[in-house]
């Protein structure tokens, strides 16, 4: 009987480590059954990867807590920020920072008469290249500690004349000192050091054999990727950097597979056991609507949207769809043509909106779209007087109301539908994963068609690490007669006289305008302005203010003007009255936080000033742009900055040179990367340890695309082909998150 042969994929050429072993079987070598009977096998032992660390101190123990290391399987995911070169004793240079390992030959303590100084510490140390004196400050008790013969990992620097100042220390294996050789550096918290934490690894390294294959033979053959224990030891104690390099490729092919495969099993699962009410009956309402009732014609994108989730609405298994569109492409009529698939079956829909100026708008919008058609439509919020609360309520339980538009305010408990058939989302990235859920999950076994919007357009790389479980739709183009913005850099400290000029010059031909400021008052921590902006404030000196800046433009360079005052601090009455002034004509400039960002629709509005732009990110000052062009005059926006070339200025130029949103998103997402972009965790999905995007976009391609193949083969990931990767999923995200979200 001959032994199975396969065909590796050809191994990288390398200069010796952890990635030179085999990765698949060779050979046709004829092995007698008795010869593999006594093939010695070694079954590793996951357990033993849940031991604690045990830490030397308090202060030590506390630290690993802060960095999350309980245990060895802690340890040995806790990856090194990089890898610098291990010095010897001989190649140590006057004035380097370096890393050396050495071993102890005398250590004695001497005092210094110094006021704070509790004495000095010197270690005749040694390694095989030479010797030399190792200080160390304040630590008296390292003469106990570290007696003749330990074996030390210091880090400090060399003075050039025999010494080494120790500024990091402890006990560790031989790390070698080739000069090819290359030491580990940890991210390090209070408490513990990066040479401590090395010290723990080398001290854990056996445990590498403990770590469990989630991955088959035949996957990695393919994928040419090598074992999970041996890429952990590669991102450890690899010394070539393509080594490293195909250790974390491994890794971050296995975390985006378990993502990929979370989603794809939703997917499935929602099908098979989710139920929703299906509207196949023909179009009789909405088609009236769209034929008599818009005032304007249809975009190509916007038609093709509307018959794809009318085939999906169609269907009995619940639609999960994210509509993303352009900054004024029109997905509130796609929305409302969805919504009135529902009134016309005799059934429900509910629109939710992460904000109540944001609701309002939507709601007003949807009177406006409605024109004559009988449909009954209300508003709910947290600012909804008691009795006609109370009054929607009872309306919306027993179906004599078929629409309502609202905030958080819908998925209370009391609220109770007598038939939700479409539930819109919209800025869904703003509600958790729970909060879209509960919108419809008071009867699992009769659920609604969802339709997730957001007005930011997401990377097909972001789309598939975030969203893998939701089908997209997209919408690109815009009305027919939207004027085009332009968009100019200006230098706040000569430019905003000129700046204002310009506004002043609109608003005496009857046009209105908008101020953006990035904090609300000027008390408001710089922190806060950069998670409003999620950008960079790149040391400009002290950002604008909304309510300073309306008191200031109202006595300069405004006076005597109309303005008007709106941020999220204010009371729901308050800025109902602002954007009711702006919207009618009563206010001139509307001096606002990005409260404004989505939803605010005055045609009339053609200039915009965002005081401190360098302070938001590309997708937010794309879409407050996107208040100004809506009517039939020219528009501008002007970005004012507080340096000629601050650190955002590639954002800012960004914008000057494009208008599509999704080119702008790719963009932002290669300057900022994911890890800023994604945002809020959500449950776990879309944040990522290993890997990197965009990156390792053609990784996450693959992935998908295994995912799919596993999920045909074995879709309980419960045999023994993929039964070690159901395994590593339950780790990786739990049990519930294996579990479909209510659709």
């Amino acid at each position: 009987m001959s032994n199975a042969t396969a065909t590796a994929a050809p191994a990288r050429a390398s200069a010796g480590g952890p990635l030179d072993a085999p990765r698949a079987f060779a050979g046709s070598q004829e092995l007698a059954w008795a010869q593999m009977l006594a093939a010695p096998v070694r079954w590793p032992r996951p357990s033993r990867l849940g031991d604690p660390l045990e830490p030397s101190s308090a202060k030590m123990a506390d630290g690993l807590a802060a960095l999350g290391l309980d245990t060895s399987g802690d340890l040995l995911e806790h990856l090194p920020r990089d890898h610098r070169e291990a010095r010897s004793v001989a190649q140590l240079r006057a004035g380097e920072q370096a890393t050396v390992a050495v071993q102890v030959r005398s250590i004695a303590g001497r005092p210094v008469r110094r006021r704070g100084m509790r004495g000095l510490v010197e270690a005749g140390v040694f390694d095989e290249t030479g010797s030399m004196r190792a200080t160390f400050f304040n630590q008296p008790w390292l003469v106990k500690q570290y007696p003749p013969g330990t074996r030390l990992v210091l880090h400090g620097k060399a003075d050039g004349s025999g010494r080494f100042r120790v500024s990091h220390h402890a006990i560790g294996a031989d790390i070698g000192s080739n000069q090819t050789q290359s030491v580990a550096h940890y991210p390090a918290a209070e408490g513990v050091s990066s040479t401590q934490i090395l010290a723990l690894v080398n001290e854990r390294r056996h445990e590498l054999a403990e770590v469990p294959e989630s991955l088959a033979a035949g996957i990695r053959v393919a994928e040419r990727l090598c074992e999970r224990r041996t890429a952990l030891a590669a991102m450890h104690f690899g010394g070539a950097d393509h080594v490293r390099q195909e250790g974390l490729q491994r890794l971050a092919f296995e975390e985006l597979l378990l993502t990929q495969l979370v989603f794809l099993m939703r997917r499935g699962r929602r099908a098979e056991q989710a139920r929703a009410p299906a509207l196949a009956d023909p179009p009789t309402l909405s088609a009236r609507w769209l034929e008599q009732c818009l005032p304007f014609e249809l975009t190509g994108d916007q038609r093709k949207a509307i018959a794809t989730i009318a085939g999906d609405l169609a269907q009995a298994r619940p639609m999960q769809r994210l509509l993303m569109g352009e900054v004024g492409s029109g997905k509130t009529v796609v929305a409302l043509h969805a919504m009135l698939r529902a009134v016309e079956h005799g059934a429900q829909a509910a629109l939710m909106a992460p904000t109540e100026t944001l609701a309002e708008q939507h709601f007003a919008t949807v009177q406006r779209l409605l024109g004559p058609e009988p449909v009954a439509v209300a508003l709910l919020t947290g600012s909804t007087p008691a009795a006609r609360r109370a009054d929607t309520l009872g309306k919306l339980s027993n179906g004599e109301l078929s629409l309502v538009v609202g905030t958080h305010a819908l998925i209370e408990p009391d609220v109770r539908f007598r038939e939700l058939a479409v539930a819109v989302v919209d800025e869904q990235h703003r509600f958790g994963v729970r909060q879209r859920a509960a919108l419809g999950d008071q009867d699992p076994a009769r659920a609604p068609h969802t339709l997730h919007m957001t007005a930011t357009p997401i990377p097909r790389t972001l789309a598939l690490a975030r969203h893998g479980d939701l089908d997209r739709s997209l919408l690109r183009e815009l009305p027919r007669g939207r004027q085009a913005i332009d968009t100019r850099i200006v230098v706040a400290d000569g430019g905003r006289a000129d700046a204002y000029r310009l506004l002043l010059e609109q608003l005496e031909l009857g046009r209105q305008g908008y101020v953006v400021c990035p904090l609300v008052d000027e008390d408001q921590d710089a922190s806060e302005a950069q998670t409003q902006g999620a950008g960079d404030s790149g040391g400009a000196g002290q950002a604008r203010a909304a309510i300073s800046e309306f008191e200031r433009l109202g006595r300069g360079e405004l006076a005597g003007r109309r303005l008007a005052l709106l941020h999220g601090q204010m009371r729901p009455r308050e800025k109902q009255q602002a954007m009711v002034a702006f919207a009618s004509g009563q206010a001139d400039v509307l001096v606002a936080t990005t409260v404004i960002e989505v939803g605010v629709d005055v045609p009339n509005a053609t200039v915009m000033l965002v005081e401190n732009a360098e302070r938001f990110g590309i997708s937010q000052l794309h879409q407050l742009r996107g208040r100004v062009g809506r009517g039939e005059h020219r528009s501008t926006c002007l970005l004012l900055t507080s340096h000629p070339s601050p650190p955002g200025s590639a954002r800012l130029q960004a914008l000057v040179e494009h208008s599509d949103g999704f080119e702008l998103a790719e963009i932002d997402l290669r300057l900022r990367k994911q890890g800023e972009l994604v945002g809020t965790r959500q449950s776990g999905l879309g944040q990522f340890k290993f890997a990197s995007l965009p990156e390792d976009t053609e990784l996450l391609e693959r992935a998908r695309a295994r995912a799919k193949t596993i999920l045909t083969e074995e879709p309980a990931l419960s045999g023994p082909l993929h039964g070690p990767l159901g395994e590593a999923l339950e780790r990786a995200f739990g049990v519930e998150a294996l579990q479909p979200i209510p659709a």
